[in-house]
């Protein structure tokens, strides 16, 4: 046997191999370059044990949560065991829901400016006292002591209810003795009535023209306290998750109506 041909040596066997190895290497190391520099996408896969289980059907809870981040455009019309959304921050106030009636004028009474007294919800069965809340140097809205959970508080910052622009009432929805005044304030709907009497003896008649529920964190300011062309209401409570720790709620629930006659 010659030199050319004497059997290959061990290195020379795998030189071809390392080649393509090397090249694989390469090839991989660029791929691993690549995707480090692409963004992380979470495509829902987890153990195999998680996968082999069945699917559970979502709960109802999580059938309203699914479309959480989805803002209506408009107020919506609310309704007994119907899911409350908020609308978008620059949507108006809903439309009416019936003929309405033109703004009283100005009411003045032996104490100065006329003011509600009480407030009636058929629909929910609400027939509560009205006194006063004001706005404090925070800008925060006050609300009727937590020691009368049956007292409704009407906003002297804004107009007498029948009055032209937006009446603004609120009431707590508990506390911790159970439920208060606006309880059920959440089953509202566009085309309930609500009645709030006032200490010049006229009785103002709402039509509730839509209802939401909004985090505190994005309240619409805008549509609940801005200028209107005829006379409204805007009933507040709380909504949403309890906060143990801060002892508030998450959100709030706020019912929109507009000074009509009476309904049919």
């Amino acid at each position: 046997m010659t030199e050319q041909q004497k059997a290959p040596t061990p290195t020379q066997r795998a030189l071809p191999g390392l080649l393509i190895a090397g090249s694989l290497g390469g090839v991989g190391l660029v791929m691993v370059t690549l995707l480090s520099f692409a963004p992380t996408v979470d495509d829902g896969s987890g153990s195999l044990t998680a996968a082999a289980a069945p699917q559970e059907a979502p709960t109802p809870v999580q059938m309203e949560n699914a479309g959480a981040f989805v803002l209506s455009p408009t107020v919506g019309p609310g309704g007994k065991d119907v899911p409350l959304t908020p609308a978008r921050l620059e949507a108006p106030p809903p439309l009416a829901a019936v003929p309405t009636v033109p703004p009283i004028p100005k009411a003045q009474v032996k104490t100065g400016r006329a003011k509600p007294t009480r407030i009636k919800i058929p629909k929910i069965k609400v027939n509560a006292v009205v006194g006063t809340v004001a706005m404090d140097s925070k800008g925060k809205l006050g609300t009727p002591p937590l020691s009368k959970a049956g007292r409704t508080g009407w906003f002297t910052g804004s107009p007498v209810p029948g009055e032209i622009g937006p009446a603004i009432i609120n009431g707590h929805v508990s506390t911790r003795k159970g439920p208060a005044v606006f309880d059920r304030l959440r089953e509202l709907a566009k085309g309930d009535q609500i009645y709030v009497y006032r200490s010049d003896g006229k009785v103002t008649r709402f039509t509730v023209s839509g209802i939401e529920q909004a985090s505190k964190t994005a309240f619409p300011s805008a549509r609940v306290y801005g200028n209107t062309k005829d006379a409204q209401l805007r009933l507040i409570t709380c909504g949403g998750v309890f906060n143990q720790k801060a002892h508030s709620y998450t959100d709030n629930i706020v019912v929109y109506a507009t000074l009509s006659k009476k309904k049919g």
